[in-house]
């Protein structure tokens, strides 16, 4: 009788651990949302808010090995820019990465100051002549360990009537889109430590035409953005870290300088 008792004593505790491992592999899931909090929003060498913002990205992956998601960004600044205007942007992503390459299609729409001369301020509005919408192809890849760069390059490929990137003719009709383009190289100074280090130049330049998105307006190519970007790993509790990262960027084109703060609190 006590081999039996203890022989389904040891089948309930195999079969509890067995549950409980089910349970943790169901909760992280396909499904999952992070949240970022940066004292400024700095992207491609541009200055999109001096302001603070908060940050959420919602995916879900379409496999197994999650190499391939879908989902939804979007950031809010907490305060009115100095021109009286407030940042918002939603953002539509389908994505797949599996450790070293990544490519990505983005649906870009910042509400910020909308021209409505010029752009729609619909979200729903998608006109090849007025969107406000940018439909964005960002890539990237690492090479091996023994030399681990990383190289990036992302193209408007349509959109973007009130970033400049849209060419009418001169009866309002449509013309081109600019297709301005961003490449970036960036490359781990110091990894592996309690304080990681990266070092990043990127330029810009348009596909077809002698101005591009990212500089002053005057160069059909340019450098836009020097920087470094350290970060590490804070240790709040047992169960919780939470990681910060510092960087500063300079864009020589334009000629100005920030400091970024930015902490993902889950």
């Amino acid at each position: 009788m006590k081999k039996i008792l203890k022989g389904i004593f040891l089948l309930a505790l195999g079969t509890g651990r067995l549950l409980s491992q089910e349970s943790t592999e169901t909760k992280s899931g396909r499904l999952d949302f992070t949240a970022n909090i940066q004292n400024n929003h700095l992207w491609r060498g541009l200055i999109i808010t001096d302001k603070p913002v908060v940050m959420g990205n919602l995916s879900y992956a379409l496999d197994a090995e999650k190499k391939w998601k879908v989902g939804i960004w979007g950031a809010s600044a907490l305060a009115d820019d100095k021109d009286n205007t407030h940042y918002k942007e939603i953002n539509y992503y389908v994505q797949y990465s599996d450790g070293r390459f990544y490519i990505g299609l983005w649906d870009l729409y910042n509400s910020r100051n909308i021209n409505t001369a010029v752009a729609a301020d619909d979200i729903f509005s998608y006109s090849q002549r007025r969107t406000a919408h940018i439909i964005d192809l960002r890539t990237n890849y690492t090479f091996g360990p023994s030399f681990p760069i990383n190289i990036e390059a992302d193209i408007m490929l349509y959109g973007g009537a009130n970033a400049g990137e849209v060419i009418l003719e001169p009866d309002g009709s449509y013309k081109k889109n600019r297709y301005s383009t961003y490449i970036q190289a960036s490359y781990p100074v110091i990894k592996d430590q309690k304080v990681n280090l990266d070092a990043f130049v990127g330029a810009g330049f348009a596909l077809n035409d002698k101005t591009f998105l990212y500089g002053n307006g005057k160069n059909s190519f340019d450098i836009v953005n020097i920087g470094l970007k350290a970060g590490k790993v804070i240790k709040i509790t047992d169960h919780y870290s939470l990681p910060v990262s510092m960087m500063a960027i300079w864009n020589p084109s334009n000629k100005y300088a920030r400091i970024q703060l930015a902490a993902t609190v889950f």
